[in-house]
């Protein structure tokens, strides 16, 4: 399996768990508790991990930079998705969500969709290094075991 394709589908796996999380915490009514919102962590933890682990169980991959290479961008690519999708959703499905953003005590006042595009990537792209980070830190002594036929 190549690495672009590890990539795209643990990215897309990522992205199709941040979406059903949003809208099933606006089908409950939660979309105003901001903090529900850190849960993203765990979407991108469990997509980078599968990501690591795949590439190394199908790809017989064990240097360390590789696997790190690919944790970082199959989040990357997961917040380029997510930004997107968020475009897409105050655009043309619920524009209020500025308005909730706005109220809640962790984005502050005056929000534009740009000011806010900008500052996911940037926490998007800063929790991606560090999700793959932690995550190397377990897989970095694991060694495939090659053995020759």
């Amino acid at each position: 399996m190549t690495s672009t394709k590890i990539i795209i589908n643990n990215a897309l796996l990522i992205f199709a768990g941040i979406v059903v999380f949003f809208f099933l915490m606006k089908i409950l009514g939660l979309e105003n508790v901001s903090e529900l919102r850190f849960l993203n962590f765990a979407f991108v933890l469990w997509g980078i991990n599968r990501a690591i682990k795949t590439n190394i169980h199908k790809n017989q991959e064990s240097l360390y930079f590789n696997n790190f290479s690919i944790g970082i961008a199959t989040s990357v690519v997961a917040v380029a998705l997510t930004i997107i999708g968020l475009i897409v959703y105050v655009d043309f499905i619920n524009p209020n969500l500025m308005t909730i953003l706005e109220d809640s005590s962790f984005w502050g006042q005056n929000l534009s969709l740009g000011l806010v595009v900008f500052a996911l990537a940037i926490e998007g792209i800063a929790s991606s290094v560090i999700c793959s980070f932690i995550l190397m830190q377990y897989y970095k002594n694991y060694k495939v075991d090659v053995t020759i036929a």
